[in-house]
């Protein structure tokens, strides 16, 4: 790949799956990975669960801008901190290499009073959304492809995580005209192996994002 991708990946939600189809976009491209917001989970974060999951060398894992310490919205957990996150902080590593950015829960959750994740969304990224079938997944990617749309942003591609559900992932597909890269499956465990065959699978697709 000649031109280096910025890969921003949302997800329609909270718990559906963002890190493992961030731990596998990284693995396909031997990718560098920045989470910009960790809210919770400090001990092991998304950025260690990352580093645990890839079995390339070539990845660079860069620290959050914004590391909270309470499992919540990252409005309230910085507030919690006893600081307030500004945009002008959050800056993207410098790097040669692809870089997959991953958000924290979805677009529209508050990092300030003002400002969203969307806001720190660029106009060179390639974005990828997550969806997970449940009961109003359909809506909630369809309102987060839409929201991009009207921001001016450029939806590369949706992936599925978890159990298939064939008649949502078509409805979907259909109504948003957005690529399928592909499905990330229910597995009783994820680990460097599940993940390589993922990025394997993966790799062809990501390389012509």
């Amino acid at each position: 790949m000649a031109e280096m991708n910025k890969i921003f990946i949302t997800g329609i939600g909270t718990d559906v799956g963002k890190t493992i189809a961030s731990a596998i976009v990284v693995e396909a491209l031997k990718a560098d990975y920045w989470k910009p917001v960790q809210a919770g989970e400090l001990d092991f974060s998304d950025s260690d669960k990352i580093r645990s999951l890839i079995s390339n060398d070539r990845t660079r894992i860069f620290e959050n801008s914004y590391a909270l310490n309470t499992p919540m919205s990252p409005h309230a957990a910085a507030a919690i901190d006893g600081i307030t996150i500004e945009l002008n902080k959050i800056i993207i590593p410098n790097t040669l290499s692809n870089i997959v950015i991953e958000g924290a829960g979805g677009l529209l959750v508050p990092l300030n009073e003002k400002d969203t994740i969307l806001d720190i969304i660029e106009n060179d990224y390639k974005i990828i959304v997550v969806s997970r079938h449940y009961l109003g997944s359909i809506n909630h990617t369809l309102l987060t492809i839409e929201t991009l749309i009207n921001h001016g942003f450029k939806v590369s591609g949706i992936i599925f995580s978890g159990k298939e559900n064939e008649t949502t992932e078509n409805i979907i597909e259909k109504l948003s005209g957005i690529m399928i890269l592909g499905r990330i499956d229910e597995e009783e465990i994820f680990n460097k192996e599940v993940v390589k065959r993922y990025a394997n699978s993966f790799k062809q697709v990501l390389e012509n994002l």
